[in-house]
C-alpha cells in the first residue's frame, strides 16, 4: 500500500472513537452468531416438521434470533455508516453544504434512534403482560431489543457527529494496492 494509501486509512480510523472498536466487533461477532442460530433453527424446524415430530419451542427460538439479529444489525451498520446513511446526496456536496448534509442526515438518524429508546421500552414494558407460547416467557424478551438498539444507534451517531464536526465528513476511498493494480486477469500468471 503506498504512502497516500496509508494516509487515507489514518484519517478514516482517526473519525471513529477506538474505544468504540471493540463494541463494534462484539455486534458483529453477535449479528453472525444470529444469523448462523437463525439459519440453523430454521433447517431443525423443518426436518422436525418432516420427520413427523415438530419441536414448536424452535419457532421461538428462530423468531428471537431474528429479531435481536436485525436490531443488533441496524446498530453495527450504522457505526460502519452502511445502513440509515444517505450517501449519495452528501457525497456529492462540499464544504458547508456537506457539513450541514451530513448533520442534517445524523440529526434525523439520532432522532429516530432516541423514539427507537423511548417508545421501545415502553413497549419492553407492556410487554410483560403477553406471553409467547409454549414457553409463556414474557413478549418483552423479544421487546427488549428495540431500546437496546436504538440506544446503540444513538451513541454511534453521536460519535458520528462529534468526530465528523472536529475532523470534517469528507474523507477520500482508499486507493487500490499497487499489487491488486499490478495484476491483469487477462494475462496468465507466469512462474518461474
Amino acid at each position: 500500500m503506498g504512502n497516500s494509501g496509508r494516509l487515507v486509512l489514518q484519517r478514516q480510523r482517526h473519525l471513529k472513537w477506538r474505544a468504540l472498536d471493540g463494541l463494534e466487533r462484539v455486534l458483529m461477532a453477535l449479528c453472525g452468531v444470529t444469523l448462523a442460530g437463525f439459519s440453523l433453527s430454521v433447517c431443525a424446524d423443518i426436518v422436525t416438521r418432516i420427520a413427523g415430530r415438530p419441536w414448536l419451542w424452535l419457532q421461538e427460538v428462530t423468531s428471537t434470533l431474528f429479531i435481536y439479529g436485525i436490531f443488533i444489525g441496524f446498530a453495527a451498520a450504522t457505526r460502519r455508516n452502511d445502513h440509515l446513511y444517505l450517501t449519495a446526496v452528501a457525497e456529492s456536496l462540499h464544504g458547508a453544504q456537506r457539513r450541514f448534509a451530513e448533520l442534517l442526515i445524523r440529526a434525523i438518524v439520532l432522532a429516530v434512534a432516541l423514539c427507537m429508546v423511548y417508545f421501545g421500552y415502553r413497549n419492553f414494558l407492556r410487554g410483560f403482560g403477553s406471553f409467547r407460547l409454549p414457553s409463556n416467557t414474557p413478549i418483552a424478551s423479544l421487546y427488549a431489543a428495540i431500546p437496546l438498539s436504538g440506544a446503540l444507534i444513538a451513541l454511534f451517531t453521536v460519535e458520528q457527529i462529534v468526530n465528523g464536526w472536529r475532523n470534517g465528513f469528507e474523507h477520500a476511498d482508499p486507493e487500490p494496492d499497487e499489487a491488486v493494480l499490478a495484476f491483469d486477469p487477462a494475462e496468465p500468471e507466469k512462474r518461474p
